[in-house]
């Protein structure tokens, strides 16, 4: 059996504390933060999260990118020339069109590496309900499953991959083009909150609405004691777009909901999905019920 590689964007969120264990490798997505461009560093070595975020406060555009189809190529054939297939694990389609070019990176490549193994898996969630899927790919890996087994794997459970949060603002969601100015006007006057989850499709999908920042991380709790379930390889992060304090609230809120104190990590929205959902969005990210909201 030949070895392979678990290869994700940068919109899975995870640093390099859970992605070199395995060999995970990652291609960058990009954005532009007023007048520089950068990569969507999962390490944070360009930018901090505070200067991101603070810039974002301060008013400054952010603009995103996704993955080109001859990047894509690039990061594909480092590994086929090491004699190594491919597994690549992207951001839903519905939120980026990044995976469509590793589809078409992928289909030159077999042209050139005709006996390689080059699956692209189109994860339908983002954020670390992508790396959470990612990181049990790569655990599967060290188990010996086959490349063909994890990629199985992922397509049947993608959906099992809850996320589940809310957003401070919408004003950021306006200037994303995701909310009408009116919606944002009116949500920020009346202090309206959204409940925002991972729907079958794989977009953020706004469910419900609460008043004021506590409710939101309190019905955000009881969501994840709803769906959560012990399986194995489970996982939960909570992700945060720079209100470290909510988070850690949430967290405790999740271990009351839940009656125990599992492991729950902590990390931040990346630039990716933050250049969208703007400071103060907070999430989290566990395996559960499979989701079938808005299912086709």
């Amino acid at each position: 059996m030949r070895d392979y590689v678990i290869i994700t964007d940068s919109s899975c969120d995870l640093d390099a504390q859970y992605r070199e264990p395995f060999g995970i490798r990652a291609v960058k997505m990009h954005y532009t933060l007023g007048e520089n461009n950068y990569d969507s560093d999962l390490d944070w070595q360009n930018v901090s999260p505070k200067q991101f975020y603070d810039a974002m406060r301060e008013g400054q555009k952010v603009r995103s990118a996704q993955v080109n189809v001859e990047e894509y190529k690039a990061a594909f054939k480092a590994i086929l020339d090491e004699g190594k297939d491919v597994l690549s694990i992207s951001c839903s389609s519905n939120i980026s069109a990044s995976v469509k070019a590793s589809y078409v990176a992928r289909d030159e490549l077999k042209k050139e590496y005709p006996d390689a193994k080059i699956i692209c898996v189109d994860a339908l969630r983002a954020c670390q309900a992508l790396g959470i899927l990612v990181m049990t790919a790569g655990e599967l890996k060290a188990e010996g499953k086959s490349i063909d087994e994890v990629a199985e794997w992922v397509e049947k459970n993608k959906l099992t991959s809850n996320m589940v949060g809310s957003v401070d603002k919408l004003t950021y969601l306006k200037n994303a083009g995701r909310v009408s100015a009116a919606s944002a006007f009116f949500g920020g006057l009346l202090n309206i909150k959204p409940i925002i989850v991972a729907d079958a499709l794989g977009r953020n999908f706004a469910c419900e609405k609460v008043k004021g920042r506590k409710a939101s991380l309190l019905r955000t709790a009881e969501i994840v004691k709803e769906n959560y379930l012990d399986v194995p390889h489970q996982k939960m992060f909570i992700s945060h777009a720079d209100c470290l304090e909510d988070a850690e609230e949430l967290k405790k809120m999740i271990w009351e909901q839940l009656g125990k104190e599992i492991p729950i990590y902590i990390g931040y929205v990346g630039t990716s999905v933050g250049s969208a959902v703007g400071p103060g969005m907070i999430g989290v990210h566990y395996f559960g019920k499979e989701v079938t909201l808005n299912k086709e």
